[in-house]
């Protein structure tokens, strides 16, 4: 019998606040490994549509409730979690209030695009660029990059 492995899926979201002047996005500094910031997401529970996943991580590790807007794109590079294959749908969000860390969020940030800390986890760096190109020039990522 073949043992067949599977990549595990995962959801991240970029959340606009816009309530704040310059639609500010938020991320949080990761309280367990891999160490650094990073956008809010985790791993889609058995059972659960992807949007669901979204709309809980975000309110587990920001305390927001958010209004998912559309996808920006799926991020499936086998190397992009250093702990597992996974594949991301990265999904674009807003909000009305400011975050409050929580789950496994050591803190929650309200960041400007010209303040993106260095130190990103997984492929939030890219996936960042990748929003910003569609947010500020209507560019889509493309396919087959990664």
């Amino acid at each position: 019998m073949t043992a067949y492995r599977n990549p595990a899926p995962t959801v991240d979201i970029v959340i606009e606040l816009l309530h704040h002047p310059h639609r500010p996005i938020v991320l949080i500094e990761r309280h367990h490994e891999p160490l650094g910031w990073a956008l809010p997401g985790g791993f889609v529970d058995y059972g659960e549509s992807v949007e669901t996943a979204a709309r809980r991580e975000a309110l587990e590790e920001t305390n927001l409730t958010i209004d998912l807007v559309e996808q920006l794109a799926v991020y499936s590079d086998p190397a992009r979690d250093p702990r597992k294959h996974t594949l991301s749908i990265v999904f674009l969000a807003t909000a009305t209030a400011d975050p409050i860390a929580g789950d496994d969020a050591k803190t929650a940030a309200i960041i400007n695009p010209w303040d993106i800390p260095q130190q990103l986890c997984f492929d939030h760096d890219r996936i960042l660029r990748d929003y910003w190109q569609y947010r500020f020039y209507g560019q889509r990522p493309r396919f087959g990059s990664g």
